[in-house]
Formats: structure tokens, C-alpha cells, sequence
């Protein structure tokens, strides 16, 4: 079942998507989201509403999904295990279909240990491939996952991440695999420093004909300083941060380091589009939505370029 999102119809009709993502209030004040969401609204196909990220609590996925569904930004909300069991999750992709919300992106979310939280009970009663498949079925059978039938089936675009960096690296392309057969239609990737890598990874998953069957969307992030640099590096499981990115940032001037880390996005922005089987950017800019329009201008992705079917 196709949905009327854009982020679908731009995939589907050959576009090269963009996506980003904003950073969920610790407010109870809507009009925190919808600054964050003016920001983004004409430059990008859909933004993704966090979901508790890092464990650390924050204003629901839902809820923002809803406010910038309102404000006619696209949302792709994404929706982990941890704090739901399977009566919850589908109770949610039902209510998030009925408030406009076209995509969702199925996690099974970072451990409370790691978190603000540490004391709280997780859930997992599912994990991310489960989800999917638990999407799907509500999306395609028309049906809970105990069998009983649903009046009117959610109209999703179901998306997951992967990361190509963690190990063994040789097997994320079958883990991507796994995540399709389960029902995945788009994937948004860890972050990528480590475009030959991640080149390697794409060549992997075209000798499966993956990138035929899903769209894959790596995700880009600009680092405003040397000491965001050090942090990802050793600090973010699963993410590469080369050797040759840290010296150039780190030999950058401190006032100059945020604009150096924007002209290396564009950089990798423009490496990755060569990539076959690439089919859009992911930019996740924590915290910093305003630099999402000069990244998408210098890489040459403005919003109006992109053709959706009629």
C-alpha cells in the first residue's frame, strides 16, 4: 500500500531525497518544535522525530511527529522497542497513521543503562526486524499480530537503520537483508566519515541486490568542533571518524572548526551521491537545525530540484 508522502513519492519517482532530523524539547511548549521545524520545512522531503535517543528522555516522537505533520513538514517517526510492549507499538502506529505521520522508522532503541534513566525497566518485547514485520502486517494484512482485523489498515512507508561500520563488517549487508525481508522500504545509516568504507559496504550490498529493493540513504553529520570530533570517535558506538578527518579538523582554527566541519559535509555529500545504489542524505545536525539549509544548498540538493510525481 502506497502512502501520499513525499518522501516515498521522491524515492519511488527516481529523486534524490533529503532527510534530517530535529532534536525533541525538553518542553512541554509545541512552538519549540515548530521553530526547529521552520527551519527545515523548505529544504528537505522529511524530518525525522527522535525517539528517546541515547536512553535520554525528551518530548515523544509521537508528539512532534504530530505538530510538524500540522505545520506540513513530513515526518518519519521513529519508534523503538525499549519502552513498548507489542499492544503499545501497534496501538501507536495506529494513532501516529491517524495524525498524519506516513513513515516510520522501526529501532529497537539504545539500552536504558546508557541513559539519563539508568534505573528504569526495559522492555524489548520485540526488537527492530520484529517491528517491522509487525508494521507490515498491520500495513499489508490488515491485521493485528493476534490475527484480528483491522477496520482500516495504518498507510506507512516503513524505514530501519544500519550501521555498516560495526563489526563483523562483512556481515551488515546480510543484516540489511534481513531487515528487507522483514518489510523495511528505505534505511537510514549510521553516520558516514568513512566514504571508502562505506563505498565497500554499497559494493557488498549491490553483489546481494539489495539496492534494488530498498532505498538507501547514508546519514551525514557536520562537526562543529574537534572536540564533537573526538566525541564520535570514541565516545558513538559504530561510528569512523578517519584519521585524516580529525587532523584537518583539529589543525582548523577553533573560531573556524563549525564551518570546516559544514564544508566537509558538503564534501561527503557530494562523494556519496557518485556511490550507486545511493538514493538520498540523511543530515543529522544535533542540536544545530539552522546549518541544514547551507549543507543543503552548497551540496547542490535544493528542495525545489527534486521532482515528485503528480
Amino acid at each position: 500500500m502506497k502512502t501520499d508522502g513525499r518522501l516515498e513519492q521522491v524515492l519511488r519517482g527516481g529523486g534524490f531525497a533529503i532527510t534530517a532530523e530535529v532534536s525533541p524539547p525538553d518542553s512541554a511548549d509545541p512552538e519549540a518544535v515548530r521553530r526547529k521545524g521552520a527551519l527545515l520545512k523548505e529544504h528537505v522531503d522529511a524530518v525525522n522525530a527522535t525517539d528517546h535517543t541515547g536512553a535520554t528522555v525528551h518530548m515523544s516522537s509521537w508528539a512532534v511527529s504530530a505538530l510538524l505533520a500540522q505545520m506540513g513538514v513530513e515526518p518519519v517517526m521513529q519508534m523503538t522497542c525499549r519502552d513498548r510492549n507489542r499492544l503499545a507499538l501497534q496501538g501507536d502506529l495506529l494513532g501516529a497513521a491517524a495524525l498524519g505521520v506516513r513513515n516510520v522508522l522501526c529501532l529497537t532503541g539504545d539500552h536504558v543503562s546508557v541513559g539519563d534513566h539508568p534505573e528504569a525497566k526495559a522492555v524489548y518485547d520485540l526488537d527492530s526486524l520484529h517491528l517491522l514485520r509487525l508494521a507490515r502486517t498491520m500495513r499489508d494484512e490488515g491485521a493485528y499480530l493476534s490475527g484480528r482485523k483491522l477496520a482500516t489498515p495504518p498507510r506507512l512507508f516503513l524505514g530501519a537503520a544500519e550501521n555498516p561500520f560495526a563489526a563483523p563488517f562483512e556481515f551488515r549487508p546480510h543484516r540489511l537483508a534481513k531487515k528487507v525481508e522483514a518489510g523495511a522500504d528505505f534505511v537510514q545509516t549510521q553516520v558516514v566519515y568513512d566514504v571508502e568504507r562505506f563505498a565497500a559496504f554499497m559494493q557488498a550490498v549491490r553483489d546481494l541486490g539489495l539496492h534494488e529493493r530498498v532505498f538507501i540513504l547514508p546519514s551525514v553529520g557536520p562537526l562543529r568542533s574537534a572536540r564533537m570530533a573526538r566525541f564520535m570517535r570514541d565516545r558513538v558506538p559504530g561510528v569512523v571518524v578517519p584519521d585524516e578527518v580529525m587532523a584537518r579538523i583539529e589543525r582548523t582554527p577553533e573560531a573556524r572548526q563549525a564551518a570546516e566541519g559544514i564544508n566537509l559535509c558538503v564534501e561527503i555529500i557530494q562523494r556519496l551521491r557518485e556511490i550507486p545504489g545511493v538514493a538520498g542524505v540523511h543530515i543529522i545536525a544535533v542540536r544545530w537545525e539552522q546549518a541544514v539549509a547551507e549543507i543543503v544548498e552548497r551540496a547542490g540538493l535544493a528542495r525545489s530540484s527534486v521532482a515528485v510525481p503528480a
